[in-house]
């Protein structure tokens, strides 16, 4: 039996949706942070489980050929990029390994794999980032949380992030440590200051500022900022606050208050111009969104003859895009404000055969079919924890051609594509992309097709 602290020679052979490699040791699994495939290493043992271990580099006896050098001057201590320490290439057959072995062993599917498609640009590709900020040794501090905790590493620079998003924020953090505000402390709920979040137009270059603070009333003390970076960034089109004073880990509230500025900002997405709002999903990688998006419409093989219902529809991107090419969309989304978006969306692009439903996705799927709705296709993109039961029986019951289903989660992609299986659709083929370089994280498209009676 291994023991917390022992040292052994492992040799790592795969990895972890979670960024770990994996060795093992006697038959036992021991999974270690921060290795590569074909690294031999001297191993620590930190944590001992029934039947897997957890592991930390003790020596690197001969280094993985896939290492390569890390940029980053914190990665070691920020949870961000897993996957910085070795190549893209291998980055991405691992990230097409997790989607086929998820639909293999979640979902016990075999469909056609039309390749995986790695990024262009695996840098400065964001176009949102969250800082949280916080209140240590008396000043407040900003940066990335340390890998599983919620320890701030105090830095403004990233490499995934465009480099005015580093110019703001120690721009605002120098202002808010020489005015005294305090960042907010998780135990106590004191402080004012939780968040500094960032958007920005891939296209347009239209930068929205928000500080998410405890208590709008009290954000007075801000005042003289807006202007001052309004004048040094001509970019910066619309700073809001936003309200958070629950103890959650949610990031944002729901009040919004615009203190320069409009309200939103714009960009193009598939060629349309796309309002967003501080509360509105938006896909952070816009380059290979707007490929994925492509890959998606030819899934759904659309006519002028075709009725769409886009689920989980955000600002109306997907649909939108495609919407020339439909009889009729209709979106559904749960955000007020992000369908306040899409309808403003398609007023903008002069898109007229289109209508969007604020609501739960399963229950506006069930009116929908109590309305004798039947689209020929349904674009389902569901958060991480994907679609629910009642939602994929609403999609069946509608009796669509063809679902595609766009997912940030191959397991609960997996899970949800097994499901509309026994129901009646053939998970028939899906592409893997890459919207998250550096990261363990990764998209796939499902095109499903509804089994001949």
């Amino acid at each position: 039996m291994l023991r917390k602290n022992d040292i052994i020679e492992l040799e790592i052979t795969d990895m972890t949706n979670e960024g770990n490699g994996v060795g093992r040791y006697d038959g036992i699994a021991v999974f270690v942070p921060m290795t590569a495939v074909g690294d031999r290493l001297s191993c620590r043992i930190v944590k001992v489980c029934r039947s897997y271990c957890y592991g930390m580099i003790d020596r690197l006896i001969r280094p993985s050929a896939f290492r390569c050098d890390v940029e980053c001057s914190v990665y070691a201590k920020c949870g961000g990029c897993s996957f910085r320490h070795f190549s893209y290439e291998e980055e991405c057959r691992i990230k097409e390994s997790f989607i086929r072995e998820a639909f293999r062993r979640i979902g016990r599917l075999s469909p056609e794999f039309d390749g995986f498609v790695g990024a262009e640009h695996i840098s400065h590709y964001r176009n949102k980032a969250q800082y949280p900020v916080a209140q240590q040794d008396g000043k407040a501090v900003c940066g990335f949380y340390a890998r599983r905790s919620h320890r701030i590493c105090n830095s403004f620079r990233c490499e995934l992030q465009p480099e005015v998003f580093e110019s703001i924020v120690s721009d605002v953090m120098a202002y808010v440590n020489e005015n005294r505000i305090e960042g907010y402390d998780e135990v106590s709920g004191s402080g004012l200051l939780r968040h500094i979040y960032l958007r920005r137009g891939e296209h347009s270059k239209q930068i929205m500022l928000c500080f998410v603070v405890t208590s709008i009333a009290r954000c007075g003390c801000f005042e003289e900022l807006y202007q001052t970076l309004a004048k040094k960034y001509p970019d910066i089109k619309s700073i809001v606050l936003n309200e958070n004073s629950a103890n959650t880990n949610k990031i944002l509230g729901e009040r919004v208050k615009t203190v320069y500025g409009a309200d939103v900002i714009e960009d193009l997405m598939c060629g349309r111009r796309i309002t967003i709002s501080p509360l509105s999903f938006y896909q952070v990688n816009t380059e290979q969104a707007e490929r994925l998006y492509k890959r998606a419409e030819e899934y759904a093989c659309l006519s002028r003859d075709t009725i769409l219902l886009d689920l989980y529809c955000g600002a109306g991107t997907v649909g939108l895009s495609m919407a020339d090419r439909t009889k009729k969309l209709l979106g559904v989304e749960v955000i007020a404000s992000a369908v306040e978006n899409a309808k403003l969306n398609a007023e903008n692009n002069g898109i007229k055969n289109c209508e969007f439903i604020c609501g739960d996705a399963g229950k506006s799927a069930k009116l929908l079919f109590e309305r004798g709705v039947r689209p020929d296709v349904i674009i389902a993109d569901p958060a991480r924890k994907g679609c629910t039961r009642d939602t994929l029986e609403y999609m069946q019951k509608m009796a669509p051609d063809r679902i595609v289903m766009i997912s940030c989660n191959p397991s609960t992609a997996a899970r949800d594509c097994a499901i509309l299986a026994e129901l009646g659709y053939k998970t028939e083929r899906i592409t893997g992309f890459d919207l998250f370089p550096r990261t363990t994280h990764v998209e796939c498209v499902v095109k499903l097709t509804r089994n001949e009676m």
